[in-house]
């Protein structure tokens, strides 16, 4: 009972500044959607999606291993390990984004987002920076510290966005928001570690980095691939959907999918980090690890089935009712990724079990294929059925299908049988959708 309600009371904690902070960027949406145009996102995608694939290796995955060592020497060594991999992706990102601007430009059919490459690298650090230290307060179960900077990030990115857009500055309004609240974010975490009494920046020293570089070295090795795989998985779409079609439509996929994922994954997050902090404590008791697992697993597909599942019925009336008759479109993509997103929010919080049980090795596997067939699914819809509505199809059913076989998984590495786990999924989702479908056709929507 203990553990449990540990686990709870830190999860609440994080989850009141998760939700403060998603609540200030959706309740701007209406406005952002009428201050900013589908193009205007197209173009901001494109930088975010840039930005996020690098930034997914900025640290070389070395922040997962902050919360596992023992003491906290070895820690500390592999946060300033990881700060200091930070600055030097993001110095070789602006070294490759000055050198082949114009090529980078020219593949994603956007001349405009070229001038604009040159800000990358500056999320690429402030992200990078931000994982270091919210990986160390995740460890000192700190989690007041990590709630207000989430706030206080999304604020400051919202303001920003807010004011640029009254201000008529398109889509550079977009991404000096994104910038300013990155370094909102790092900073005020940064300032508090440097406070932090637990943080001896005098036990850092050049021969334990060395140390902790190889100990956790699976974590560049595997983790770090895994991540660029997924994270490129979740980018991709918007360079082939503008490669394809226009920045219009990526701009339309990108807000919608934003929409979905944004509470979804602010939520999953604060989860899964309470999660995997509980889960290294006792992976070395297989029962209590199944326990907690499970535990996560039903609490999160009670938490996302219904929202998703109103989406992917009602989605198409939702957006042009909250945002405008232009994104009406928008909500016709949500309807059909919302099922991949439900299992992503399902599935996303407990894949830290890979780390915990160090098999980032299937991790990987498993980002490569899905890569892999999310790519074949986009050039299908482009190259064979030359319609974007087709390709966004064939991309939400795949990822759906793709994270629903992970989360079965994910339960089946710590002893939950995969016909227990699919039943009880299956039932949930499907009596809850069906139940939503009913009442559309009932209404004559």
């Amino acid at each position: 009972m203990r553990i449990k309600s540990e686990f709870v009371r830190n999860v609440v904690t994080l989850m009141t500044g998760t939700t403060i902070a998603q609540a200030i960027p959706i309740a701007v949406s209406p406005i952002l959607s009428r201050l900013y145009s589908p193009e205007d996102f197209g173009l901001f995608a494109l930088f975010m999606s840039a930005a996020g694939i690098i930034s997914v290796i900025a640290t070389g995955c070395y922040e997962l291993a902050i919360i596992l060592p023992e003491n906290d020497e070895d820690a500390i060594n592999i946060v300033a390990l990881s700060i200091i991999i930070t600055f030097i992706v993001s110095a070789l990102a602006f070294l490759v984004l000055w050198m082949w601007n114009l090529e980078i430009s020219a593949l994603v059919n956007n001349p405009e987002i070229s001038k604009w490459l040159y800000f990358v690298p500056l999320v690429v650090l402030f992200t990078g920076l931000y994982q270091s230290f919210n990986y160390w307060f995740n460890r000192k179960k700190q989690y007041k510290k990590l709630a207000v900077s989430r706030v206080a990030q999304n604020a400051a990115a919202v303001g920003t966005k807010l004011s640029m857009g009254f201000g008529r500055l398109g889509a550079g309004g977009l991404m000096a928001g994104s910038i300013f609240g990155g370094f909102t974010g790092a900073g005020l975490l940064g300032w508090q570690t440097y406070r932090d009494a637990a943080f001896n920046i005098r036990l850092i020293n050049k021969n334990s980095i060395k140390k902790q570089a190889i100990r956790y070295k699976r974590f560049p090795i595997y983790s770090s691939w895994s991540g660029f795989l997924n994270t490129a998985s979740l980018q991709v779409p918007i360079i082939l959907l503008s490669s394809f079609f226009s920045s219009a439509v990526a701009g339309l996929y990108f807000y919608s999918h934003k929409l979905l994922s944004m509470p979804m994954s602010l939520m999953g997050r604060s989860i899964g980090q309470v999660f995997f902090q509980k889960a290294s404590e006792h992976k070395n008791d297989p029962e209590k690890l199944k326990e907690i697992t499970f535990l996560v697993y039903k609490k999160l597909l009670y938490i996302g089935v219904f929202p998703l599942s109103l989406v992917m019925v009602y989605g198409d009336y939702i957006f042009s009712f909250i945002f405008g008759g232009n994104w009406r479109i928008a909500g016709e993509y949500a309807q059909v990724l919302s099922l991949w997103i439900l299992f992503v929010f399902i599935s996303s919080p407990l894949s830290t079990l890979f780390d915990v049980l160090e098999k980032q090795k299937e991790e990987l596997i498993f980002n490569y294929l899905i890569f892999i067939a999310r790519v074949a699914a986009l050039f299908a819809g482009g190259l064979i059925f030359h319609d974007a509505y087709i390709a966004i199809i064939l991309f939400g059913t795949t990822g759906a299908v793709m994270w629903f076989g992970f989360s079965l998984y994910l339960l089946k590495l710590v002893h939950i049988d995969y016909s227990e786990s699919f039943i009880f999924t299956s039932i949930t989702v499907l009596g809850t959708g069906g139940i939503l479908f009913l009442s559309r056709y009932v209404l004559g929507l």
